[in-house]
């Protein structure tokens, strides 16, 4: 071979070289679609609804977690702890704070919830200030405002509820496939 076919073919080799594939890696690919299928797995929704308060029409949502027992605080035309009647949501509404520096503070629902939560206290043992692990579940009618909802939250919060969650009703998906129950 001369010289300068050589040279033309060392020229091409190198050339072309940069469009070899020398090793394909899957392991990327893999850990993909592994992490895929195991967030698929672990958001799937079981179970049931916790019974609705009489008298609360609940807001419908897709997606959410699995209602839990817990305690429950009922909001519709009357405001419930545990189904038993507080007072009602019109009074709650126009209910003032007894404490100027807590002016969300509805001060009938907290005596209640107060009470509910020193009760919880004395049962588990815990110190009178200590915050309690049981959650609190909020079931609204779906026509509450939410500036009267932030203050039944912040009622809750400051008899020492410190896990609120809003529960919502399970509905179905335009195919016709249930999708969600909630918190």
């Amino acid at each position: 071979m001369s010289r300068a076919r050589e040279e033309r073919k060392l020229r091409r080799v190198r050339q072309f070289a940069k469009f070899r594939v020398t090793q394909l890696n899957l392991v990327p690919l893999v850990d993909t679609f592994v992490s895929i299928v195991f967030f698929a797995l672990t958001t799937t929704t079981v179970g049931e609804l916790a019974p609705i308060v009489p008298g609360v029409t609940l807001p419908e949502a897709s997606v959410g977690l699995n209602a839990l027992s817990q305690l429950t605080l009922g909001v519709g035309a009357n405001v419930t702890v545990a189904n038993r009647p507080v007072m009602t949501t019109q009074d709650a509404a126009a209910a003032a704070s007894d404490d100027p520096a807590q002016p969300l503070k509805i001060p009938v629902l907290y005596g209640e919830l107060r009470r509910m939560a020193d009760s919880l206290r004395a049962a588990r043992g815990l110190a009178p200030t200590q915050d309690l692990d049981q959650p609190l579940a909020i079931q609204a009618d779906k026509t509450m405002r939410f500036d009267l909802l932030s203050r039944f939250m912040q009622t809750a919060r400051l008899a020492g509820f410190r896990r609120l969650s809003l529960q919502v009703q399970r509905s179905a998906s335009p195919d016709g496939v249930e999708v969600g129950t909630g918190n």
